[in-house]
């Protein structure tokens, strides 16, 4: 069995996310850890472990950061609702909600060197937390694959910047700069046909079971403000493009390694990823950047979790 870690700041793409890695025979979740994003960081407890109910699994959920490094948090309500979860109202999780996220994530990569996959969903605040607290586990992670910026194109929060890095790019730096091995999956990998249609989410909703409800249902104000707001066709999924990568590489058609840097503290800029793709700094390749992805075996994937 896989060994994964789930960071993440649960809201509805989120949960899509985490019920992919939950519902994968071979992989073993050792735990998800929530940080502050898209919702405060109870929010996205509650959220988790609605998730990991639904899926009728038992995997502990942990309380992480709050707050970003340095900075006031700033929740993407507006985009998946005032319960990140497309304005559901679930239920209240009876998945026990344990504290110290970022000391219980230490503590499972230090006991397995080498072998656990960490998925990051959300901003990186706890993962930088983590490293301050514990730099050797930046050699021990297996692999970490990052839901994070934005490849040498537009943003999705600013014209420069994608929003997990942009909600606490000083924790972004610092994960980038920590020498972990990373394979970034910018959010432009989840647009135009990677997209889920309005047709295939009504395919995927008739499968009938609770998961593929679940799925669609916690996406439907994601749906609408993604319409309105970035022009896309339908429902953009970055986290479980993300999971979908890490849970199968070769859904990564095109990739290569570059020096990233990120920026802050600067208006135009802040929180923007800066791939060095023609090498110009002569700078080592740090990170693995992800330029294409097979969206049949993405979307096959998806389906194949809701079964």
């Amino acid at each position: 069995m896989r060994k994964f870690w789930i960071d993440t700041d649960t809201a509805s793409d989120d949960a899509v996310a985490i019920l992919m890695a939950l519902q994968a025979p071979d992989v073993e979740v050792l735990g998800i850890s929530v940080v502050a994003g898209n919702v405060p960081v109870d929010m996205g407890c509650q959220n988790a472990g609605y998730t990991v109910e639904v899926c009728e699994k038992n995997v502990p959920v942990y309380r992480g950061t709050a707050l970003p490094l340095s900075r006031e948090p700033s929740y993407a309500y507006f985009f998946h609702g005032p319960d990140g979860m497309g304005g559901m109202n679930y239920p209240a999780t009876k998945t026990p909600i344990q504290t110290g996220g970022v000391e219980a994530m230490v503590n499972a990569i230090r006991k397995n060197p080498g072998e656990i996959t960490l998925v990051t969903l959300g901003p990186l605040t706890n993962i930088a937390n983590a490293l301050a607290l514990a730099p050797d586990i930046a050699k021990k992670v297996k692999i970490c694959y990052l839901m994070a910026g934005a490849a040498c194109t537009v943003g999705n929060v600013t014209p420069a910047a994608e929003y997990n890095v942009w909600f606490d790019p000083e924790a972004a730096y610092a994960v980038y700069h920590s020498g972990m091995k990373m394979v970034q999956v910018g959010w432009e990998l989840c647009r135009g046909e990677a997209n889920i249609s309005d047709s295939e989410q009504a395919d995927l909703r008739a499968i009938g079971t609770r998961r593929a409800e679940f799925a669609i249902d916690c996406n439907r104000q994601a749906v609408a403000t993604n319409k309105k707001w970035l022009g896309d066709p339908s429902l953009p999924l970055p986290d479980p493009v993300t999971m979908a990568i890490a849970l199968d590489p070769g859904i990564a058609r095109r990739q290569g390694d570059y020096y990233v840097d990120i920026a802050y503290g600067q208006a135009n800029t802040d929180g923007m990823t800066i791939v060095d793709e023609r090498n110009v700094l002569q700078k080592p390749k740090t990170v693995t950047v992800v330029w294409e992805i097979d969206v049949p075996a993405w979307k096959r994937m998806l389906r194949e979790s809701l079964l």
